[in-house]
């Protein structure tokens, strides 16, 4: 099926009515090695085929003001960011390791969450970037976007 592996590519303010706040910092995310002295070495976008678009993956944690009256469950996600500079959020901190953002380049894929007879949707999310970002990641991609 074709579908699997699908994005869904969605507006922000859509899918995150109220925002989001980033809880903490934007980390590389890492690869899973059996050896433990081996050293870590960052992901990039590529599926088992060796599909996708090669840029580096970055985790971070976001929480949805909307989701709070749902429960914690639907309250935090994970996201990844597809970018070849890591994300920095232009906002101050609202509180220690609390910024208000608003994600560029949003995409949803749906999962199965849970065991057993306690199962639900949940989503993976992924972005390209954040509003008012200016790491040099963007700054990048439109010099690339002009060689080509």
């Amino acid at each position: 099926m074709a579908l699997k592996d699908m994005w869904l590519s969605t507006e922000f303010r859509t899918a995150f009515p109220m925002g989001v706040l980033l809880l903490g910092n934007v980390e590389p995310a890492t690869e899973f090695s059996q050896d433990r002295n081996a050293p870590k070495r960052q992901r990039q976008d590529y599926d088992n085929d060796g599909n996708g678009t090669g840029l580096r993956m970055w985790k971070a944690t976001i929480m949805d003001p909307a989701g709070v009256a749902q429960g914690a469950k639907n309250s935090t996600f994970d996201i990844i960011f597809l970018a070849d500079v890591q994300p920095v959020p232009p906002s101050a901190e609202v509180s220690p390791g609390v910024r208000p953002v608003e994600l560029e380049g949003l995409q949803l894929k749906p999962r199965v969450i849970g065991n057993g007879e306690f199962k639900s949707i949940g989503w993976n999310i992924r972005a390209t970037g954040i509003k008012g970002d200016n790491s040099g990641a963007k700054v990048n991609n439109r010099a690339a976007d002009k060689a080509a």
